[in-house]
Protein backbone atom coordinates (compact mmCIF):
# COMPACT_ATOMS: atom_id res chain seq x y z
CA UNK A 1 0.00 0.00 0.00
CA UNK A 2 1.18 3.54 -0.72
CA UNK A 3 0.22 6.85 0.12
CA UNK A 4 -0.64 9.66 -1.92
CA UNK A 5 2.94 10.97 -2.83
CA UNK A 6 3.72 6.94 -3.78
CA UNK A 7 5.74 5.91 -1.52
CA UNK A 8 4.58 2.95 0.23
CA UNK A 9 3.85 2.39 4.22
CA UNK A 10 7.13 0.04 5.01
CA UNK A 11 9.34 2.68 2.98
CA UNK A 12 7.82 5.41 5.13
CA UNK A 13 8.37 3.26 8.34
CA UNK A 14 12.49 2.87 7.49
CA UNK A 15 12.58 6.44 6.31
CA UNK A 16 11.64 7.49 9.66
CA UNK A 17 13.92 4.62 11.55
CA UNK A 18 16.43 6.37 9.75
CA UNK A 19 16.04 10.09 11.04
CA UNK A 20 14.93 8.60 14.62
CA UNK A 21 18.04 6.66 14.92
CA UNK A 22 19.98 9.83 13.63
CA UNK A 23 17.83 12.32 15.99
CA UNK A 24 18.45 9.98 19.29
CA UNK A 25 22.69 9.33 18.73
CA UNK A 26 23.14 13.16 17.95
CA UNK A 27 21.74 14.06 21.21
CA UNK A 28 24.08 11.59 23.22
CA UNK A 29 27.63 12.81 23.58
CA UNK A 30 30.99 10.87 23.99
CA UNK A 31 31.14 11.92 27.89
CA UNK A 32 27.45 10.71 28.50
CA UNK A 33 28.34 6.90 26.42
CA UNK A 34 31.98 6.41 28.59
CA UNK A 35 34.51 7.42 26.07
CA UNK A 36 36.88 10.46 25.06
CA UNK A 37 35.59 13.11 23.23
CA UNK A 38 37.78 12.77 20.27
CA UNK A 39 39.10 16.85 20.70
CA UNK A 40 38.79 18.99 17.48
CA UNK A 41 38.32 15.89 15.11
CA UNK A 42 35.18 15.36 15.95
CA UNK A 43 33.05 17.17 13.72
CA UNK A 44 29.55 16.70 15.48
CA UNK A 45 28.80 16.68 19.07
CA UNK A 46 26.93 13.37 19.02
CA UNK A 47 28.02 9.65 18.51
CA UNK A 48 29.39 7.86 15.82
CA UNK A 49 27.72 5.32 14.19
CA UNK A 50 30.99 2.95 14.49
CA UNK A 51 30.57 4.21 18.50
CA UNK A 52 27.12 2.99 18.45
CA UNK A 53 27.52 -0.88 16.85
CA UNK A 54 30.72 -1.13 19.32
CA UNK A 55 28.95 -0.08 23.34
CA UNK A 56 25.68 -1.97 21.69
CA UNK A 57 27.78 -4.90 20.61
CA UNK A 58 26.63 -5.44 17.00
CA UNK A 59 28.57 -5.29 13.72
CA UNK A 60 29.69 -1.59 12.85
CA UNK A 61 28.11 -2.44 9.14
CA UNK A 62 24.96 -3.55 10.85
CA UNK A 63 24.42 -1.01 12.42
CA UNK A 64 24.96 1.52 9.18
CA UNK A 65 22.58 -0.73 7.47
CA UNK A 66 20.12 0.02 9.98
CA UNK A 67 20.47 3.79 10.60
CA UNK A 68 20.25 3.90 6.76
CA UNK A 69 16.74 2.81 6.74
CA UNK A 70 17.72 -0.75 5.19
CA UNK A 71 15.33 -3.91 5.08
CA UNK A 72 17.42 -5.86 7.54
CA UNK A 73 16.50 -8.55 9.81
CA UNK A 74 16.32 -6.97 13.49
CA UNK A 75 16.03 -8.94 17.00
CA UNK A 76 14.40 -7.39 20.58
CA UNK A 77 18.03 -7.76 22.03
CA UNK A 78 19.80 -6.29 19.42
CA UNK A 79 17.53 -3.27 19.43
CA UNK A 80 17.27 -3.39 23.31
CA UNK A 81 21.30 -2.76 23.28
CA UNK A 82 21.07 -0.02 21.01
CA UNK A 83 18.15 1.86 23.03
CA UNK A 84 20.53 1.23 26.14
CA UNK A 85 23.45 2.88 23.94
CA UNK A 86 21.05 5.86 23.31
CA UNK A 87 19.53 6.11 26.29
CA UNK A 88 15.94 5.77 24.73
CA UNK A 89 13.06 6.31 27.18
CA UNK A 90 10.36 3.55 27.74
CA UNK A 91 8.00 5.00 25.29
CA UNK A 92 10.65 5.85 22.69
CA UNK A 93 12.21 2.02 23.25
CA UNK A 94 8.25 1.00 21.97
CA UNK A 95 8.90 3.65 18.87
CA UNK A 96 12.24 2.02 17.87
CA UNK A 97 10.67 -1.45 17.57
CA UNK A 98 7.45 -0.21 15.84
CA UNK A 99 9.55 1.57 12.78
CA UNK A 100 11.87 -1.37 12.93
CA UNK A 101 8.47 -3.79 12.19
CA UNK A 102 8.28 -5.79 15.50
CA UNK A 103 5.90 -5.87 18.26
CA UNK A 104 6.58 -3.19 20.82
CA UNK A 105 7.38 -4.80 24.45
CA UNK A 106 4.59 -3.86 27.33
CA UNK A 107 4.61 0.11 28.06
CA UNK A 108 6.52 0.62 31.27
CA UNK A 109 6.25 4.03 33.30
CA UNK A 110 8.87 6.59 32.99
CA UNK A 111 10.55 7.72 36.18
CA UNK A 112 9.82 11.24 35.24
CA UNK A 113 5.98 10.56 35.24
CA UNK A 114 5.96 9.43 39.01
CA UNK A 115 4.43 12.92 40.20
CA UNK A 116 1.13 12.26 37.73
CA UNK A 117 -1.04 10.47 40.32
CA UNK A 118 -1.48 13.98 42.05
CA UNK A 119 -2.96 15.21 38.72
CA UNK A 120 -5.01 11.82 38.44
CA UNK A 121 -6.06 12.61 41.78
CA UNK A 122 -7.58 16.18 41.02
CA UNK A 123 -8.98 14.14 38.01
CA UNK A 124 -11.31 12.08 39.91
CA UNK A 125 -12.10 14.47 42.75
CA UNK A 126 -13.07 16.47 39.94
CA UNK A 127 -15.28 13.82 38.75
CA UNK A 128 -17.94 14.30 41.96
CA UNK A 129 -20.35 13.68 42.54
CA UNK A 130 -20.02 11.01 40.67
CA UNK A 131 -18.12 7.88 41.74
CA UNK A 132 -14.64 7.31 40.15
CA UNK A 133 -11.56 5.41 41.31
CA UNK A 134 -8.50 4.83 40.05
CA UNK A 135 -7.09 1.27 40.06
CA UNK A 136 -3.14 -0.76 39.22
CA UNK A 137 -2.72 -3.14 36.49
CA UNK A 138 -4.45 -6.38 38.85
CA UNK A 139 -7.30 -4.03 40.11
CA UNK A 140 -6.03 -2.93 43.16
CA UNK A 141 -7.75 0.50 44.29
CA UNK A 142 -5.13 2.98 44.46
CA UNK A 143 -7.27 6.05 44.77
CA UNK A 144 -11.34 6.95 45.08
CA UNK A 145 -13.08 10.04 45.27
CA UNK A 146 -16.12 10.77 48.04
CA UNK A 147 -19.00 9.44 45.49
CA UNK A 148 -17.34 6.05 45.65
CA UNK A 149 -17.34 5.73 49.22
CA UNK A 150 -20.70 6.52 49.35
CA UNK A 151 -22.01 4.54 46.17
CA UNK A 152 -19.53 1.53 45.54
CA UNK A 153 -18.33 0.97 49.43
CA UNK A 154 -15.02 1.80 49.17
CA UNK A 155 -13.73 1.90 52.49
CA UNK A 156 -10.15 4.12 54.08
CA UNK A 157 -7.12 2.11 54.64
CA UNK A 158 -8.17 -1.02 53.06
CA UNK A 159 -5.94 -2.10 50.00
CA UNK A 160 -9.13 -3.73 47.82
CA UNK A 161 -8.88 -5.92 44.85
CA UNK A 162 -11.95 -4.78 42.57
CA UNK A 163 -12.43 -8.08 41.13
CA UNK A 164 -12.11 -10.34 44.58
CA UNK A 165 -14.06 -7.62 45.95
CA UNK A 166 -16.76 -7.44 43.19
CA UNK A 167 -17.38 -11.81 44.68
CA UNK A 168 -16.45 -11.29 48.70
CA UNK A 169 -17.62 -7.62 49.79
CA UNK A 170 -21.46 -8.11 50.48
CA UNK A 171 -21.91 -4.27 50.85
CA UNK A 172 -21.24 -4.42 47.02
CA UNK A 173 -22.88 -7.53 46.10
CA UNK A 174 -26.33 -6.27 48.18
CA UNK A 175 -26.26 -3.24 45.98
CA UNK A 176 -25.56 -4.55 42.70
CA UNK A 177 -28.80 -5.21 40.67
CA UNK A 178 -28.20 -8.10 38.17
CA UNK A 179 -25.23 -9.30 39.83
CA UNK A 180 -24.70 -12.94 38.06
CA UNK A 181 -25.26 -11.59 34.49
CA UNK A 182 -22.32 -8.37 35.37
CA UNK A 183 -20.21 -10.88 36.61
CA UNK A 184 -19.47 -12.65 33.42
CA UNK A 185 -18.78 -9.03 32.11
CA UNK A 186 -15.90 -8.58 34.84
CA UNK A 187 -14.37 -11.78 34.87
CA UNK A 188 -13.90 -11.46 30.88
CA UNK A 189 -12.19 -7.85 31.08
CA UNK A 190 -9.95 -9.65 33.89
CA UNK A 191 -9.27 -12.34 31.51
CA UNK A 192 -8.34 -9.74 28.58
CA UNK A 193 -6.43 -7.62 30.89
CA UNK A 194 -3.89 -10.79 31.85
CA UNK A 195 -3.60 -11.71 28.57
CA UNK A 196 -1.93 -8.80 27.62
CA UNK A 197 1.14 -9.96 30.65
CA UNK A 198 1.02 -13.83 30.31
CA UNK A 199 4.09 -14.26 32.17
CA UNK A 200 3.18 -11.85 35.04
CA UNK A 201 2.88 -13.26 39.03
CA UNK A 202 1.02 -10.70 39.89
CA UNK A 203 -2.34 -11.64 38.10
CA UNK A 204 -1.31 -15.06 38.86
CA UNK A 205 -1.76 -14.34 42.49
CA UNK A 206 -4.99 -12.47 41.88
CA UNK A 207 -6.78 -15.51 40.52
CA UNK A 208 -5.47 -17.70 43.03
CA UNK A 209 -6.74 -15.43 45.87
CA UNK A 210 -10.39 -15.39 43.91
CA UNK A 211 -10.54 -18.79 43.35
CA UNK A 212 -9.78 -19.46 47.18
CA UNK A 213 -12.66 -16.79 48.04
CA UNK A 214 -15.30 -18.07 45.64
CA UNK A 215 -16.26 -20.87 43.94
CA UNK A 216 -18.37 -18.78 41.79
CA UNK A 217 -15.21 -16.98 40.60
CA UNK A 218 -14.02 -20.23 39.77
CA UNK A 219 -16.76 -20.77 37.83
CA UNK A 220 -17.17 -17.70 35.37
CA UNK A 221 -12.76 -17.97 35.26
CA UNK A 222 -13.14 -21.39 33.51
CA UNK A 223 -15.33 -19.83 31.10
CA UNK A 224 -12.70 -18.56 29.41
CA UNK A 225 -14.58 -15.74 28.05
CA UNK A 226 -12.81 -12.34 27.26
CA UNK A 227 -14.23 -9.13 26.90
CA UNK A 228 -11.86 -5.55 26.53
CA UNK A 229 -11.77 -3.09 29.09
CA UNK A 230 -14.41 -0.35 28.06
CA UNK A 231 -17.68 0.07 28.93
CA UNK A 232 -20.20 -1.71 31.55
CA UNK A 233 -23.51 -1.30 32.41
CA UNK A 234 -24.50 -0.99 35.79
CA UNK A 235 -27.37 -1.11 38.04
CA UNK A 236 -27.33 -0.30 41.63
CA UNK A 237 -29.74 -0.38 44.66
CA UNK A 238 -28.24 2.48 47.01
CA UNK A 239 -29.88 2.62 50.58
CA UNK A 240 -30.57 5.64 51.23
CA UNK A 241 -31.55 6.76 47.33
CA UNK A 242 -32.97 3.80 45.94
CA UNK A 243 -31.76 2.70 42.16
CA UNK A 244 -28.60 3.89 40.49
CA UNK A 245 -28.11 3.27 36.70
CA UNK A 246 -24.59 4.25 35.38
CA UNK A 247 -21.81 3.14 32.91
CA UNK A 248 -18.17 2.93 34.36
CA UNK A 249 -15.90 3.39 32.02
CA UNK A 250 -11.90 2.29 31.50
CA UNK A 251 -9.90 4.76 30.98
CA UNK A 252 -5.62 4.28 30.38
CA UNK A 253 -2.97 7.37 30.55
CA UNK A 254 -0.22 6.33 28.70
CA UNK A 255 2.66 7.84 30.48
CA UNK A 256 1.09 5.72 33.26
CA UNK A 257 0.28 2.48 31.99
CA UNK A 258 -0.02 0.33 35.26
CA UNK A 259 -3.08 2.74 36.24
CA UNK A 260 -6.74 2.55 35.18
CA UNK A 261 -9.10 5.38 35.72
CA UNK A 262 -12.95 3.93 36.43
CA UNK A 263 -15.14 6.63 36.03
CA UNK A 264 -19.41 6.23 36.49
CA UNK A 265 -21.66 8.18 34.91
CA UNK A 266 -24.95 8.45 34.88
CA UNK A 267 -27.09 6.88 32.24
CA UNK A 268 -29.72 9.68 30.91
CA UNK A 269 -33.34 9.59 31.96
CA UNK A 270 -32.88 7.73 35.21
CA UNK A 271 -32.55 10.35 37.80
CA UNK A 272 -29.25 8.78 38.56
CA UNK A 273 -27.56 12.21 38.01
CA UNK A 274 -30.00 13.98 40.64
CA UNK A 275 -29.64 11.13 43.12
CA UNK A 276 -25.48 11.54 43.04
CA UNK A 277 -25.76 14.86 43.51
CA UNK A 278 -28.43 15.07 46.09
CA UNK A 279 -25.94 12.53 48.02
CA UNK A 280 -22.81 14.83 47.91
CA UNK A 281 -25.21 17.41 49.71
CA UNK A 282 -23.96 17.99 53.89
CA UNK A 283 -27.35 16.33 54.10
CA UNK A 284 -27.42 13.21 51.71
CA UNK A 285 -23.40 12.93 53.57
CA UNK A 286 -25.33 12.36 56.78
CA UNK A 287 -27.89 9.99 55.98
CA UNK A 288 -25.40 7.99 53.85
CA UNK A 289 -23.25 7.45 56.98
CA UNK A 290 -25.85 5.64 58.78
CA UNK A 291 -27.88 3.62 55.38
CA UNK A 292 -30.72 1.44 56.62
CA UNK A 293 -29.80 -2.12 55.44
CA UNK A 294 -26.38 -0.53 53.74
Amino acid sequence: MSDSTGVSMKEHRLCELREFLMSRRARITPAQAGLPDGGARRRTPGLRREEVAVLAGVGVSWYQWLEQGRDITVSPQVLDSVGRVLRLSSSERRHLYVLAGLNPPAPEVDPGVDDMCGGLRRLIDAWMPYPAHIMDAYWNTVQYNDAAAMVLGMCPGIVQNCLIAFFTDPVYRARAAGWEKLAGQVVAQFRSACSERPDDDGFREVIARAKQLSPEFSEFWERRDIAPGGQLAKDLTHPVVGALHVETTQLRVPARPDLVIVLHTPRPDTGTAEKLEWLATPEGRREAMHPVGG
